[in-house]
C-alpha cells in the first residue's frame, strides 16, 4: 500500500498497525455517522453528509500530480485534503 488514511476521528491519536512499504498516511476524519442520535432523518443526513465529505477528499485524491509531488509536500497536500469538505452543508 502506498497510501493510508484513517476517517475515525477516535484512531487520529492512535498509532497505526505496521503496514509493509512505510505508505504515507493522513488522518481524514469524519464524525461518525453512526454515533448520531436522533430520528431517521438525522441519522440518514449524517451518513449522507460524511458519504459527501469523503466523496470530495477521495475526488482531491485522485487529481493529484502525485509523481510530481515530493514527500513533505505531498504530505502537506493530503493533510489539506483531510480538511476539505469539513463546512459542507447538509
Amino acid at each position: 500500500m502506498d497510501f493510508i488514511f484513517t476517517v475515525c476521528d477516535n484512531a487520529a491519536g492512535e498509532a497505526c498497525p505496521y503496514w509493509h512499504g512505510h505508505p504515507m498516511t493522513a488522518h481524514w476524519g469524519v464524525p461518525d455517522p453512526a454515533a448520531v442520535d436522533g430520528s431517521t432523518t438525522d441519522k440518514e443526513k449524517a451518513f449522507w453528509s460524511a458519504f459527501r465529505t469523503l466523496e470530495s477528499r477521495i475526488k482531491l485524491f485522485a487529481c493529484l500530480p502525485i509523481a510530481k509531488l515530493e514527500g513533505m509536500r505531498l504530505r502537506r497536500r493530503l493533510a489539506e485534503i483531510g480538511k476539505a469538505g469539513d463546512d459542507a452543508p447538509d
